[in-house]
């Protein structure tokens, strides 16, 4: 079984000829999660810092904070996105909303979408109807969503869909909140920030007793959760855009910390692109891959990704190549993998120096 290639795999992660094949590694299926663990914060943890490698939980967390540390949240909050209808033929329709539009209409994904033409209404039992709309770029449709013939609202979304879990899973989520964060707060995702799935409220609390500060920033994860890279070249690959807020307390903070210690890759690319851009609150296409300058981040938790993904090059781009020993030691040790996984602690290579970010004295 091979983890990960290993050093002379088929591409230069250092130069313009990287191809994806440096990013493919050998994921045995039984180690993908399929249920939550409980409790959650019981989850494995490899800690990789300061050049060492050892086996933890995520409790340990605590004890590797201290004063002058901020720790970096997502707190959005996951869409009852996925809705099983169907056509006054009886045939099954899959809907999968991705984004609300400013006129109440969404974005999303429609299976199967070639036969259904603009203007057919799909139902669900709930009273939920749904009139798929006009052909978009990326595979999309435009939507209507209407409550027994009325606009509807977030009420009637949570009686009709159900969580959105990655199709790796097969499982059955029997309590849907275990698909959400325990902070989780501002609506509009259609997958979980998935490292933060391991944190409970006495979790927090500790972090906050070992002298660490907790801080917040809103992504809403979209479509490229659900994509996997499929160009040649990470270059050409196009990320789709998603909105952001990074409140001025949370990068006021982190320019005066010791250490920024983000959990998972969506905060990740948050705090870079509000720090990259200076705007606080915007869209997002930023692709952190390669010899990317982080601005923000000195320490990542982040689960365990999917070969060939974007989340996997942007921890190659953290780490470097040191990826690659750091999941051959996982699935030596049997961590679980993705979404319902555990998880990685690791720091920033060549990490020194103040951080000067915008717009903050």
């Amino acid at each position: 079984m091979t983890a990960a290639p290993g050093p002379g795999s088929p591409a230069d992660t250092s130069g313009q000829g990287v191809t994806m094949d440096a990013f493919d590694y050998d994921l045995p299926e039984e180690l993908i999660a399929q249920t939550p663990i409980e409790p959650r914060d019981s989850a494995r943890m490899l800690i990789a810092l300061d050049g060492g490698v050892r086996h933890g939980v995520v409790t340990d967390l605590a004890s590797l904070v201290g004063e002058g540390d901020v720790v970096v949240v997502n707190n959005t909050k996951v869409l009852p996105a996925r809705l099983h209808l169907r056509k006054s033929s009886g045939a099954a329709v899959e809907v999968l909303l991705l984004e609300r539009q400013p006129d109440g209409r969404w974005h999303a994904l429609v299976r199967p979408g070639r036969k259904l033409p603009e203007g057919t209404i799909v139902a669900g039992p709930t009273g939920l109807e749904v009139e798929i709309g006009a052909r978009l770029d990326d595979g999309l449709r435009l939507v209507s969503l209407f409550d027994h013939g009325l606009p509807a609202d977030d009420e009637a979304l949570f009686r009709a869909g159900e969580a959105p879990l990655p199709p790796y899973i097969t499982t059955p989520l029997s309590d849907p909140d275990r698909y959400q964060t325990v902070y989780a707060e501002n609506l509009g995702s259609v997958a979980a920030p998935t490292a933060g799935l391991h944190f409970t409220p006495g979790l927090l609390a500790q972090l906050g007793h070992s002298g660490a500060r907790i801080h917040t920033v809103d992504l809403t994860v979209g479509l490229d959760t659900f994509r996997p890279i499929s160009v040649d070249r990470p270059q050409d690959h196009v990320m789709h855009s998603e909105r952001y807020v990074v409140p001025e307390t949370t990068m006021v903070a982190c320019a005066a910390a010791q250490r920024v210690i983000v959990v998972g890759t969506t905060t990740a690319r948050a705090m870079e692109s509000a720090a990259a851009t200076g705007e606080l609150t915007g869209r997002t296409r930023l692709f952190i891959h390669g010899h990317y300058d982080f601005r923000v981040v000195d320490v990542l938790l982040t689960n365990f990704h999917m070969p060939r993904s974007s989340l996997l090059l942007l921890l190659d781009a953290f780490v470097g190549e040191h990826w690659r020993d750091l999941y051959r030691e996982a699935i030596v040790h049997r961590y679980r993998f993705l979404s319902f996984g555990d998880c990685m602690l690791v720091d920033r290579k060549g990490r020194s120096g103040p951080r000067h970010l915008p717009g903050v004295a």
